[in-house]
């Protein structure tokens, strides 16, 4: 028989399977029409149905097969029981075919923190900018993201009619030490600095580090899935947020994903985040991420922007 898959390689395997799963609530949610917002701390902070069902999925799902796990959900959501047709008990053969790189095949359920943002992009999400969404689910082992999924629900979704080879929705993954799967990755051709930063948290610290870069181009859009995915696909070369508002389980996932495959996400002073369970959840530092060349645009970071957000 077999040697039984390394306990990362099986959490992967069924994050991969809850994040599509995931990604169907998403999609069935806004087809009812019926998305139950919430505002949680304002006009840009929305909860729908959407969030907390996803939510109550990933969470009830993982637990009831690994139940050592530390699991840290973005939503406050009161105890209560999980329906039976929001778990997903299925595994990704394919993960589970891929060997564990060799310094996590021993690692123990009790060591990895797993972070999840169940609706990334909600307020996009809520207008119709559906690219933008994602769900994420991160896993962290000694306080670094080693792991990641995400699921794109609406990739595809202005391609009409489906079929000839186009689905609706997509799911990508990566682990450290093994590289990243269900995308293609590319560079932004030609060198060009193509910055990628917030769409509805924006402030002057935020532009002024945008301009500092001196960029040929500045993409705004929704969420944090969203702009790591833009970096590994050739869209964007930076991915620059100088101010607080993005927390841990919006960049857990995506940064593991990044660092798969050789980029680099790390405050605006260039320090890195850490995953343990008991961090603080908001990324107060900002974001700096880039595919390549992450050393350029910390080289660019103003002083005014980092006297005004703290240091790790």
């Amino acid at each position: 028989m077999a040697n039984r898959p390394a306990v990362l390689m099986r959490l992967v395997a069924s994050a991969y399977a809850v994040a599509e799963k995931a990604g169907t609530i998403v999609q069935k949610v806004l087809q009812s029409g019926e998305l139950g917002i919430v505002e949680k701390s304002g006009a840009n902070d929305l909860q729908t149905l959407a969030d907390r069902l996803v939510q109550k999925s990933i969470c009830a799902s993982l637990s009831k097969s690994f139940p050592k796990v530390t699991i840290i959900g973005e939503e406050e959501l009161p105890a209560e029981a999980v329906e039976e047709d929001l778990i997903e008990n299925g595994q990704s053969s394919l993960i589970l075919q891929k060997s564990c790189p060799d310094e996590y095949a021993s690692l123990k359920e009790e060591e990895l923190v797993v972070w999840v943002d169940p609706l990334d992009g909600t307020k996009e999400y809520t207008e119709g900018l559906l690219d933008h969404v994602t769900v994420l689910i991160g896993i962290a082992y000694g306080g670094t993201a080693i792991a990641g999924v995400i699921n794109q629900p609406f990739y595809n979704y202005q391609v009409q009619p489906m079929g000839a080879g186009a689905s609706l929705g997509r799911t990508l993954w990566g682990v450290l030490g093994l590289g990243a799967f269900g995308f293609q990755l590319q560079e932004v051709p030609d060198g060009k600095r193509i910055i990628t930063t917030t769409r509805s948290h924006s402030n002057k610290l935020v532009i002024d580090a945008v301009q500092a870069m001196e960029p040929h181009d500045v993409i705004r859009v929704g969420g944090a899935g969203n702009k790591i995915i833009q970096l590994v696909e050739g869209k964007a070369s930076a991915y620059v947020f100088a101010s607080p508002g993005c927390k841990k389980w919006d960049t857990c996932a995506p940064e593991a994903i990044l660092h798969a495959v050789g980029g680099k996400l790390t405050d605006m002073h260039g320090n890195a985040y850490t995953y343990d369970a008991n961090v603080k959840h908001m990324n107060s530092a900002g974001v700096l991420a880039a595919l390549r060349n992450h050393e350029y645009y910390l080289s660019r970071v103003p002083q005014a922007v980092l006297q005004a957000l703290p240091s790790n």
